[in-house]
């Protein structure tokens, strides 16, 4: 029966019928159904949106933290740079011409940046080298002067220079001292342009060891005050003063080939040409006189001797000046006068040194005003000469 159904199964019932159609068998399944897939590309659809987020939260994490470093680092470089920023990014110098006054104190030698460190410590500029770099690139600030200046506080740059170049702000006193002045009149002199005593100069002209006179001026100062034009520093004393002048005129005679053995003689003979002589071209032949009278033992008989004895300041002399007891009296003395009678310039110093060829014995201004000389070898020429004088002063009362 049971091999009977197989072979039905397969050929057919019976004899003469048609076969059973096959029957379709299906295999067993192996793999997962749809639902299953459906399920699975859910879970991993899950996965790939929880893994995201993880690398969506690391990434975050990542960036904060560096947000976090490079905000902290800018927050420091910030507080370290901003002081460096701001002082290259500041002016370094004022606008304006500044409020207020200041004295301040240029030095002999001083440099563009020396002045400029001057002025910011005196609240002049900000700061040194707005006036340095000003200064290097202008050729003038070589040319401002040492002395002290009236400047304002607060001021730029270049209003600091522009005052500093104007000679006008300068408060160092300028002081000009004529040829042939006596000291006490120097010293007259120079008390007005510095405010210095009087009491101050003679004081000082007492300690000549301060002074810097030469062995030969034997502790006078007198012929040794060197007439010129001084610009003293506003601090300087009577003897500072005086040393200044004292040395200008020992630097005139040692470039003048004087030595110290005939420096005595030199001045006080300058100091006579000083007194007597009004032309330059004149005062070489008023030496010469001198030196003539002196080779002759003859006295000087020079007026201005006499004036500086008795300290009275004449064109002239009268009997009783000329008949005076003092070291300084030519009429009187025989040679040369005590000491120098005046202080002479360069040129009275240079005509002593080296007086000029000639004769003569006798000399007298004709013209007081114009400075005409005559000069004359024997008595009776002076004598015309003399007359000339009287005349000139017959025909301007007052002036002899």
């Amino acid at each position: 029966m049971k091999e009977d159904h197989l072979v039905d199964s397969i050929f057919g019932d019976a004899e003469g019928q048609a076969p059973n159609p096959p029957v379709r068998r299906t295999a067993p399944p192996t793999g997962p159904t749809r639902a299953q897939h459906r399920q699975a590309m859910a879970r991993q659809q899950r996965e790939l949106r929880r893994k995201a987020r993880r690398r969506r939260g690391r990434r975050f994490l990542v960036l904060t933290l560096s947000l976090v470093l490079v905000g902290g680092a800018a927050f420091g470089a910030t507080q370290y740079l901003r002081p460096l920023v701001a002082s290259l990014t500041a002016s370094k110098d004022w606008t304006g011409s500044g409020t207020g006054e200041v004295t301040i104190e240029v030095h002999d030698g001083d440099s563009g940046r020396a002045i400029g460190a001057t002025l910011e410590k005196a609240g002049v500029v900000k700061t040194a080298s707005a006036f340095s770099d000003l200064a290097e690139g202008n050729p003038q600030a070589a040319s401002i002067q040492p002395g002290s200046y009236r400047l304002r506080l607060h001021m730029s740059a270049s209003a600091a220079l522009a005052l500093l170049l104007d000679p006008k702000n300068r408060t160092v006193p300028r002081v000009t001292l004529r040829e042939g002045l006596w000291r006490s009149e120097v010293f007259a002199t120079l008390s007005r342009a510095t405010g210095v005593k009087v009491a101050d100069y003679e004081a000082a002209a007492k300690q000549p060891e301060l002074l810097g006179l030469p062995a030969a001026a034997r502790g006078n100062v007198e012929g040794y005050l060197f007439p010129a034009t001084y610009e003293f520093p506003s601090k300087a004393t009577a003897a500072e003063q005086l040393r200044i002048m004292v040395s200008k005129s020992v630097a005139e005679l040692q470039q003048l080939g004087v030595s110290p053995a005939s420096m005595e003689r030199t001045v006080i003979i300058a100091s006579i040409v000083e007194a007597e002589g009004m032309r330059d071209a004149d005062r070489p032949k008023i030496a010469r006189v001198i030196e003539n009278r002196l080779a002759r033992k003859m006295k000087l008989q020079m007026d201005s001797t006499v004036s500086y004895g008795v300290q009275h300041r004449a064109i002239t002399t009268t009997n009783a000046e000329r008949a005076a007891n003092n070291g300084y009296n030519t009429y009187r003395v025989a040679g040369l006068p005590a000491g120098p009678i005046s202080n002479p310039g360069a040129a009275s110093i240079q005509a002593a040194a080296h007086p000029a060829a000639g004769p003569w014995l006798y000399f007298v201004a004709v013209n007081p005003e114009t400075g005409e000389t005559r000069f004359a070898t024997d008595v009776a020429s002076h004598a015309a000469n003399v007359k000339l004088f009287q005349q000139w002063c017959s025909a301007h009362p007052g002036k002899c």
